[in-house]
């Protein structure tokens, strides 16, 4: 089924809008991140962790199944298809892996959130864990990066179902 172009484009916004929203949480999450770890105001540190669950929560989890929601949509509701591109499959994975990473990192992300909301942390309190919060989101970062590269150049390349629906649509016109 092919959306209208009104609501290709509105749908195409939505997705748009969700994806980059995302990849700015997580931004924003990084520089919390780094803030929680370098910092040595005890007050900024707790700011910044309770700050990081409260955006992980509420902001960066709704905007990756946003994302991962209207790319569905996109995809499925336009001549790109799901299964016809490897670069949508490729960006559907992307996404689905990282939805989901993200929801099991918010996980050592509350528990430093509620560690600092109970009492002040020290440069040397739970330092492994505020490490992989900082490289969790850079990594987190960098993907997003790759589906944003993705979605902006379209590589070539049709998957075989992809080539046989090309094949069947082009032997079907006169």
């Amino acid at each position: 089924m092919t959306m209208t172009p009104r609501l290709r484009k509105f749908a195409l916004t939505a997705h748009v809008t969700s994806s980059v929203g995302w990849l700015g949480a997580v931004a924003g999450f990084l520089a919390l991140a780094v803030a929680g770890l370098a910092s040595q105001d005890a007050q900024r540190v707790r700011a910044a962790y309770l700050a990081m669950e409260l955006i992980g929560w509420l902001v960066i989890v709704p905007l990756s199944v946003a994302s991962l929601l209207t790319g569905l949509i996109q995809a499925l509701g336009t001549t790109w298809g799901l299964f016809r591109h490897y670069w949508v499959l490729i960006k559907l994975l992307i996404t689905i892996l990282a939805t989901v990473l993200l929801v099991v990192h918010m996980r050592p992300t509350s528990y430093v959130a509620g560690v600092a909301a109970r009492m002040p942390l020290s440069g040397a309190d739970l330092r492994g864990l505020r490490i992989q919060l900082v490289a969790d989101a850079g990594a987190a970062l960098l993907v997003l990066l790759v589906a944003t590269t993705l979605s902006v150049y379209k590589p070539r390349g049709l998957t075989r179902y992809g080539r046989r629906q090309y094949e069947r649509d082009a032997s079907a016109q006169p």
